[in-house]
């Protein structure tokens, strides 16, 4: 029975993740490095959001930031104990800490970013109940930013 939830998991992680992948497009279409965020509560989406880095001129607007606030204001609280994030790449080390001052108990992303993951450099950053899922569509994560810096060389 064990395989069953797991499969069932992995299927969910796949429609969300799928949800934060269409996010980096835009944020792709609009010239912004191609990240992308979707939290979840209870299996619907609340917050989606990609990176607004450039179009706001500010350096901390970053996918998991902007969908955290979005997320926030939806239910009310800056407590998000309950919600899941799924983020394209992996978070940064800014990134990681609002995800723990947020309390998100889990997170989920695509493409390990081995340059600047907190994974690297923070790896406690998250809340001590916090589980995380990594390479979720990793291939094509890592792709679409692949993509974005070829053909801005």
């Amino acid at each position: 029975m064990g395989n069953i939830v797991e499969d069932s998991r992995d299927k969910k992680d796949e429609l969300f993740m799928r949800k934060a992948l269409a996010e980096a497009e835009a944020a792709f279409a609009d010239g912004e490095i191609p990240v992308g965020a979707v939290v979840v509560c209870n299996d619907k989406v609340i917050a989606r959001a990609h990176n607004l880095t450039e179009t706001l001129c500010d350096v901390t607007a970053h996918a998991e930031m902007q969908a955290i606030t979005s997320a926030a204001n939806c239910l009310g609280g800056k407590y998000l104990a309950d919600c899941t994030l799924y983020v394209t790449v992996e978070p940064c080390v800014m990134c990681a800490g609002a995800i723990g001052w947020a309390q998100i108990r889990r997170v989920v992303y695509g493409a390990p970013d081995d340059k600047r993951g907190f994974t690297r450099y923070a790896p406690d950053a998250l809340h001590p109940k916090a589980t995380v899922t990594a390479g979720v569509l990793a291939d094509e994560c890592r792709a679409l930013m692949q993509d974005f810096f070829k053909a801005r060389r």
